[in-house]
């Protein structure tokens, strides 16, 4: 095979993006991705297959340190994670940017300002075609560009919940939703919160920015192709080669330029495995490669009235913001409150698993499902490691006061509201879906691996860019934020490696 000019390793959200990006520039790019497509059957819209038989779940065993084997929710298809996101596209708030102390110890500064990222935040809000609309929420931060769709529409129940908030003095808001929600429910009367999209429905990382690349000639997309490790040259300055597996072969190419975009714990452990002079892996002369993991402190919190019924089909168009700066008293972040998508029996029995099927049917029946989200602080002990063939995760939370905080304060809320029942249960490890840090950046080669613009400081060919290259989780899904980097780190690359 001829060597392209640029190798992005993953279609999730950061390879996809920055493929984009790179549409148009004449350099040849290859994106090797590790899964397939994903096929649409019958599977796709059965709450059965997601959420009890594990249907889509990957076929692999992550350990805990010092724990048990747990299978992960992680998924290797065309597009990544991102074909079983919740499709929430939200800012960080300006305040995420620069050092903010919470009840769990200080979240850092980002190496730039909201007001020099918020260019690419709008960019990346047109390439994803968010819903949205602003002046609903006090946290919302300044866009330079108003949404071009409007919101997806809140359902009769939900609208009365945006009501019951709004008469206790709080703001609740349209959640901004890469979803065409007409498309999604012409393929089944479903939410699409942790449904993969087998349609156009959802704007993932595939509907979305990978076919906008591929309509570049230079542009190819490779399947099944399993990055293995990167080779460094006999400098160590550059990457030489990528080794990889692919139909049972060994395959190596040596581009000019590697993107590593693998995911927040799968680009780290590919860093980690490759042979370095130091034996700590590549780009990682810091020893920050792989620490710094977060993953969000989170719940979900079912609001319960038996005397209605909540009908509603997809539910998840609503957040509330007022906890996302201070507690509501003057004091530290709690952090932000959204809807779930709606939630059935099959659901609840994948956790609750001895409760008969009748009481598990009539609490998800009459219950309005939410999402409490708080940030988790970066700590250089919370980390993934790699022990031999095995992943290892040590998951070090922070910051737990929040999320108790935030519980409280909601389930006061929701019984205000009306709702006499209200349950609540923690989200555990076996649910990376906001894996972010691990390769983060940041202005000090001593204390990041990454420079401002996703270039790893040890070799001058390499980028990571992907979850892993954010210095803080703030309390919002990190999505939106990915892809805005993504689209920052090609216009930069573009200026700097191809304007020759």
């Amino acid at each position: 095979m001829t060597n392209p000019d640029i190798v992005i390793i993953g279609s999730g959200i950061g390879g996809a993006t920055i493929a984009s990006g790179l549409a148009g520039s004449g350099a040849s790019i290859l994106i090797l991705e590790r899964g397939e497509p994903l096929p649409a059957t019958p599977h796709a819209r059965s709450t059965r297959s997601i959420f009890v038989d594990g249907h889509y779940r990957p076929k692999e065993m992550w350990r805990e340190a010092g724990g048990a084997p747990f299978n992960p929710g992680n998924y290797y298809y065309v597009g990544g994670n991102s074909k079983f996101f919740g499709a929430v596209l939200i800012r960080y708030r300006k305040e995420d940017f620069s050092e903010l102390e919470h009840f769990g110890g200080v979240s850092p500064a980002w190496p730039f300002s909201y007001d020099e990222f918020e260019p690419w935040y709008s960019k990346a809000e047109q390439l994803f075609r968010v819903r949205g609309t602003l002046g609903e929420d006090p946290t919302e931060p300044f866009h330079s560009i108003p949404y071009a769709f409007k919101p997806v529409p809140d359902e009769p129940t939900i609208a009365r919940a945006r009501a019951e908030l709004k008469g206790l003095g709080l703001h609740p808001a349209s959640l901004p939703l890469g979803v065409d929600i007409e498309a999604w429910l012409r393929e089944g009367k479903t939410g699409w919160d942790a449904f993969p999209n087998t349609g156009q429905g959802k704007v993932d990382a595939q509907t979305g920015p990978l076919t906008a690349a591929l309509a570049d000639n230079n542009i190819r997309l490779e399947t099944g192709a399993h990055v293995d490790w990167l080779e460094a040259s006999p400098d160590g300055k550059s990457i030489a080669a990528i080794h990889y597996t692919q139909n049972g072969s060994q395959k190596t190419l040596s581009p000019k330029l590697v993107i590593l975009s693998a995911g927040a714990i799968n680009s780290a452990v590919i860093l980690l495995r490759s042979p370095s002079a130091t034996g700590k892996g590549l780009a990682n002369s810091s020893d920050q490669v792989g620490r710094n993991f977060m993953n969000h402190n989170s719940s979900a919190m079912l609001a319960i009235d038996p005397r209605r019924r909540n009908d509603a089909v997809y539910q998840k168009t609503l957040m509330l913001n007022d906890y996302y700066l201070s507690d509501g008293k003057g004091g530290k972040p709690l952090g932000n409150v959204q809807l779930l998508g709606k939630i059935d029996g099959n659901m609840l029995r994948a956790n609750v698993k001895l409760a008969p099927r009748f009481a598990l049917d009539f609490m998800a029946g009459h219950a309005v499902d939410w999402y409490l989200m708080c940030e988790d602080l970066p700590d250089p002990e919370s980390r993934i490691m790699v022990d031999g063939k095995e992943i290892v995760m040590q998951w070090r939370r922070s910051n737990m006061q929040s999320l108790e905080g935030l519980t409280k304060v909601m389930r006061e809320n929701f019984r205000a509201c009306g709702y006499p029942i209200v349950l609540s249960r923690p989200f555990d490890k076996r649910t990376p879906s906001h894996q972010c840090g691990t390769v983060k950046m940041g202005d000090d080669p001593a204390t990041s691996p990454l420079d401002p613009f996703c270039r790893a400081y040890d070799h001058q060919n390499l980028f990571v860019v992907d979850a892993g290259f954010l210095p803080t989780s703030a309390a919002v899904n990190p999505a939106l934020s990915i892809a805005a980097q993504a689209l920052r780190v090609a216009d930069h690359i573009r200026k700097t490696e191809l304007a020759a």
